[in-house]
């Protein structure tokens, strides 16, 4: 049964590429975010809370601001007709070679850069409707050239991501930390081996935010403030 955040998701979809358009902002631009995080730093409820708050300045009628997180892969495979199991080929890290060989040779699924690739059209296509809060999929990389996207980098000290995690996800705190270390290097992975380049650089994001000294609600309001500017 399709759960609530992706049939959120899909409504978006739809209603973006309705025959009658949504209104937009006077510059002809809905502005978009895309979120970097480190593991428990709190980036999708922030993400929510962001959500909120954009849309209480969202001219009237818009479609509503929208999180696309891990049902992104539902999308990419929805706009490139991919079965649904190849979602679990894909996360943020890179395929095995061994798998991409045997894919090559036998026509399995696509090569983990063609996967890559069709995420990176998804995620451009929808940095482009605007509207939305790309989390992760070196979202900030993909649409660097795009003007009125705001590139964020969420991070907090270690300790406090595995108390989170601890209490959010019920780990124990060996399992929240090497939750925390392998997301961490997965990621950095992710981005190095495709995009060539740094999750950590700072010059590829707006604001980089500790979410343990500021807050997931001053949070908010800085992301909010800063994307309605862009």
């Amino acid at each position: 049964m399709i759960n609530a955040n992706l049939e959120h998701c899909l409504s978006f979809i739809h209603s973006q590429s309705a025959t009658t358009k949504t209104p937009v902002p006077e510059t002809g631009i809905r502005r978009a975010v895309t979120i970097s995080r480190q593991a428990g730093c709190g980036a999708v409820s922030i993400a929510e809370k962001l959500a909120d708050y954009l849309q209480l300045h969202a001219p009237p009628a818009t479609a509503p601001w929208t999180i696309f997180d891990r049902d992104l892969m539902t999308k990419v495979l929805s706009d490139h007709k991919l079965p649904a199991y190849l979602a679990k080929f894909l996360p943020e890290d890179r395929v095995s070679a061994i798998e991409d060989t045997l894919a090559d040779i036998f026509g399995v699924r696509p090569t983990a850069e063609t996967m890559v690739q069709q995420t990176a059209e998804t995620v451009l296509k929808l940095a482009e409707l605007g509207g939305v809060i790309l989390i992760g999929r070196g979202g900030n990389i993909i649409t660097a050239r795009l003007p009125h996207v705001l590139h964020v980098r969420l991070v907090a000290p270690l300790d406090d991501r595995i108390e989170r995690i601890c209490r959010d996800d019920h780990k124990s705190p060996a399992e929240a930390r090497r939750f925390c270390l392998e997301e961490e290097q997965a990621r950095a992975r992710y981005l190095k081996t495709y995009f060539n380049a740094e999750i950590n650089d700072p010059v590829n994001y707006h604001l980089i935010i500790n979410t343990s000294h500021v807050g997931s609600e001053n949070a908010t309001k800085l992301i909010g403030d800063a994307a309605l500017k862009v």
